[in-house]
């Protein structure tokens, strides 16, 4: 229990028996399987909880907001009532003040505790992609009249600088400020038009894992920002980024890429994949700025200034295409490829799909769609290349995971690599034609509907590698 804890929480703690955790805005009483957070009665230059009545509200607000991607933690509010020094919960009396109850999970069940104890599991991070992306499809679209001048994203990233300049020298800090500026500039276009197609969405705002909670196999998110629906106007992108950034900060880069790909695959964000360095940038300077805040240069508030610096310097773009037969490894090859490099990657069984209105794992015939016919692919390769060079032009690699079995598919990817002036490598996957039979009788549960009569169709109408082709043939990240 902390003694600087004001005699109310204190007395409040004590009635309950409870443990107190504080954080720079509240303190959250941890009591038996409950947890009751307060919010501080502080007015910072990003929220204001100075008075009784914005307290209420953003009590009531964070159990509204927070119900949308963590139903089962937020249970309602309740009233601090009785006197200071035996303070009560919904009982009789004046209003002291507001709490937020919550259900209480375990010691060890954020992704944060999980990470750093190696026990994450890779299905719990593929599950919050998918629960991320169905509450971004859900959620509403924010009104472009919030921000008129297309500067909303540049002014929150130069605040959470001002926040943390401090852990910067005056260099590090002109050369960021010069960065954002620079990238908002050539940005801001592609964020007003997401803006006004309605493709910034009411999101949570501050997902970091420490706010992400794994519990009897259920993945949740809570503690989006209420106290200012300005910080959670964001473009569904933005959110994810989040998350990338914070797997990155935290060592493991790899689980940010496999998390960032599924939300992306389900979501069909890429056209947002543009602005991703720069609220991979934002990002790390708003935990920067917060983690200075708790502790003045703490080893944390360090370790994210150094990852804004690290983002601004990570461009390295490249485009990877993989070729192969159905069922010779491609998606298990381009999966390993993007942990590794940190790449995006594409999926023409997932992309081909979509372009029917139709999810990864529907049955394209059930729907009375022939998905496969030679306008349909053609359609689906140029989609690939359009959907590659946003993130391209980002600075990141990017795989495009389809077949590419024709010479003059697989000359229009190199045609987008050399206009862009990026790198073009083939990721090439090849099996003997009985294992690959015996791999697409095994199949379940994949975007692919390729079959044994597919596989032979494909098989006799593929055009092999040219020896110039074979010479451009990689697998590592720097294409060798």
């Amino acid at each position: 229990m902390s003694e600087r804890s004001p005699p109310l929480v204190l007395s409040l703690a004590r009635s309950l028996g409870a443990e107190i955790v504080e954080t720079h805005i509240s303190w959250i009483l941890l009591a038996g399987g409950l947890a009751y957070k307060l919010k501080k009665p502080v007015r910072l230059p990003f929220v204001d909880y100075s008075i009784l009545a914005r307290r209420q509200h953003f009590c009531e607000e964070e159990v509204r907001l927070n119900r949308r991607l963590a139903p089962g933690l937020y249970l309602g509010v309740s009233c601090v009532t009785g006197t200071s020094d035996a303070p009560t919960l919904d009982g009789a009396g004046p209003v002291l003040d507001y709490a937020v109850r919550m259900k209480r999970f375990p010691a060890g069940a954020l992704f944060s505790e999980q990470l750093q104890a190696g026990t994450l599991p890779a299905a719990a991070v593929d599950r919050f992609a998918r629960i991320l992306a169905d509450f971004h499809a859900q959620a509403e679209p924010v009104a472009a009249s919030l921000d008129p001048d297309g500067s909303l994203p540049l002014r929150r990233a130069q605040a959470a600088l001002a926040g943390a300049q401090p852990l910067f020298d005056a260099g590090q800090v002109d050369a960021l400020a010069r960065w954002l500026a620079t990238q908002w500039q050539a940005l801001r276009g592609t964020w007003l038009a997401r803006l006004a197609q309605g493709r910034v969405r009411d999101g949570h705002g501050d997902l970091h894992l420490a706010n992400v909670v794994l519990v009897d196999g259920e993945v949740a998110a809570f503690d989006c920002i209420e106290f200012d629906p300005a910080l959670r106007a964001v473009d569904p992108v933005d959110d994810a980024a989040f998350a990338l950034m914070d797997f990155a900060a935290r060592g493991r880069a790899d689980l940010g890429w496999r998390f960032f790909n599924a939300w992306l695959e389900r979501a069909g964000e890429y056209e947002g994949v543009a602005l991703l360095r720069f609220q991979l940038v934002g990002r790390a300077l708003v935990r920067a700025q917060v983690e200075h805040l708790r502790a003045a240069g703490s080893d944390d508030a360090q370790r994210y200034a150094r990852a804004a610096l690290d983002w601004v310097r990570a461009a390295n773009p490249r485009l990877f295409v993989t070729t192969g037969l159905p069922g010779s490894g491609k998606t298990f090859a381009s999966q390993a490829l993007l942990e590794r490099c940190g790449a995006v990657r594409v999926r023409s069984d997932v992309e081909r799909k979509r372009t029917f209105g139709l999810d990864a794992l529907a049955d394209t015939r059930a729907h009375g769609v022939d998905a496969y016919t030679q306008d349909a692919t053609r359609r689906t390769y140029e989609r690939l290349l359009a959907l590659a060079r946003p993130a391209l032009q980002a600075g990141f690699p990017v795989v495009l995971d389809a077949a590419f079995l024709r010479r003059d598919e697989r000359a229009a990817a190199r045609m987008l690599a050399r206009e862009l002036g990026v790198p073009f490598t083939i990721l090439a996957c090849e099996a003997p034609l009985e294992v690959l039979r015996a791999r697409l009788r095994a199949r379940k549960h994949d975007a692919s509907e390729a079959d044994e009569q597919v596989l032979d169709r494909l098989a006799a109408a593929a055009q092999p590698l040219e020896a110039e082709e074979r010479r451009e043939i990689g697998g590592a990240c720097d294409g060798s």
